[in-house]
């Protein structure tokens, strides 16, 4: 069996919870590698309606392991949340393993980063506020605590001083915020702990066996391409690499295991947070497409933020694929366009008196404008269609076109928000 990283090439937002859920039924492990309760997956299936932060998106189907692995950011108390939520709603995942490497959030990570946006005002990033850029620094910085260091309470004690030390002389002076008292922040985060003790393992090594007994994995991005902090828009990115180069790095498997990477990317562009968005559209034209988008309108899954939205970009997507290695695309959300006459795609950007193709750093992207050109509509509704022939003829002339422009073969296309609403692409 081969692996496959599902992954964003946008954004974020993409629609990666429902390809990820459609495709868990034939994996024996989902991996999160990366990021924390910072990004939500929505998924539609015949349970309900689920938002989730920090559990996999296999968890609805009883067969597969659930696993966090090395590089997720843990935040216990939301985890903890979830897995009370779905029980609540008659759901429990049967098999979850957290990795004894991961890094666990603190509450003072959380606070911090709430602070730092508030006092940035009109300059913030756009940060989900969840204390993901905290708790990557001090990962770097290596004052961050692990699951392992949790169970071991001398030990614990001793690296939440450590990791206090700094930020109690900053919380009074720089946001006028109390002191954190290391021995109350040692009993919370033990008390949390004993709840994921049950989970807790080496994963690596349990998927380095699933990977020799030929099973099957799936490693489940968060957020976007364009959100790297290396490739992406920087600054206005996430902390960590939601890119599938790194998946085998936050997951623990080898490099060469990975031989799928599908991409997902919407029909037409949305963003939540800050930062240059070339195909953004304003006014009557947003609000129509965001109240139509998604299953109940384009808003947040974490946030409940409403999403920037905006026509198809071609060249931040093409882009996005070519950093993310796809070797196949996933079109979600085809179906909210079929109330237009007209769809425009940006094939270019126009930027200095030139028109370009390539998609360009920060400093640039911020005065690039979109060169359109313009699909025929459809104006049909296209949910209950399962096979690619059966689409109207303008559908597929728009997915052909946008498959053209990216260079990346399209192979799945969802046509509306449940699990099977899914046309694949010969």
């Amino acid at each position: 069996m081969t692996v496959t990283a599902v992954v964003g090439a946008n954004w974020g937002d993409e629609g990666k919870g429902k390809i990820t859920d459609y495709l868990a039924r034939d994996m024996d492990f989902v991996v999160r590698f990366q990021g924390g309760s910072n990004a939500g997956h929505t998924i539609l299936n015949e349970f309900g309606k689920f938002a989730l932060h920090m559990l996999p998106s296999g968890v609805f189907y009883p067969h597969v392991h659930n696993v966090l692995g090395p590089g997720v950011a843990l935040n216990m108390i939301g985890l903890a949340e979830e897995l009370k939520n779905l029980k609540d709603r008659g759901i429990v995942p049967s098999h979850l393993h957290i990795s004894d490497r991961a890094q666990v959030i603190l509450p003072v990570h959380i606070l911090l980063d709430q602070a730092e946006e508030m006092r940035l005002g009109a300059n913030q990033f756009g940060s989900t506020r969840s204390g993901i850029a905290p708790f990557y620094a001090d990962k770097f910085l290596k004052i961050g605590v692990q699951v392992a260091d949790l169970f071991v309470k001398d030990r614990l004690a001793q690296r939440i001083e450590r990791n206090l030390a700094l930020k109690n002389f900053l919380l009074p002076t720089a946001y006028q915020l109390p002191i954190q008292d290391p021995h109350e922040i040692t009993e919370l985060v033990s008390h949390h702990a004993d709840a994921i003790a049950p989970y807790v393992c080496d994963t690596t090594s349990m998927l380095h066996e699933a990977l020799n007994n030929n099973q099957a994995i799936l490693l489940e991005g968060q957020l976007g391409a364009l959100r790297d902090p290396d490739h992406g828009i920087y600054p206005f990115t996430t902390s960590s690499s939601p890119l599938a180069g790194f998946a085998s790095v936050g997951a623990g498997l080898p490099p060469y295991s990975i031989s799928r990477i599908i991409a997902v990317t919407k029909a037409y562009s949305t963003c939540v947070g800050a930062g240059p968005f070339v195909t953004e559209l304003h006014g009557q034209d947003a609000d129509v497409l965001r109240a139509r988008g998604g299953d109940a309108g384009e808003y947040g899954a974490t946030t409940g933020r409403p999403r920037r939205v905006g026509w198809f970009d071609t060249v931040a997507t093409r882009y996005g694929c070519m950093i993310q290695g796809a070797t196949e695309v996933a079109l979600t959300n085809l179906d909210v366009l079929s109330y237009l006459d007209n769809i425009p795609i940006a094939t270019a950007y126009a930027l200095d008196d030139n028109t370009i193709t390539q998609f360009p750093p920060t400093a640039e992207l911020s005065q690039a404008q979109p060169v359109f050109e313009e699909m025929p509509g459809w104006r049909t509704d296209i949910t209950n269609i399962r096979h690619y022939e059966d689409l109207p003829q303008t559908a597929r002339q728009y997915v052909e076109r946008i498959e053209a422009l990216i260079d990346t073969k399209i192979r799945y296309i969802s046509v509306g928000p449940q699990r099977e609403q899914i046309v694949m692409k010969p």
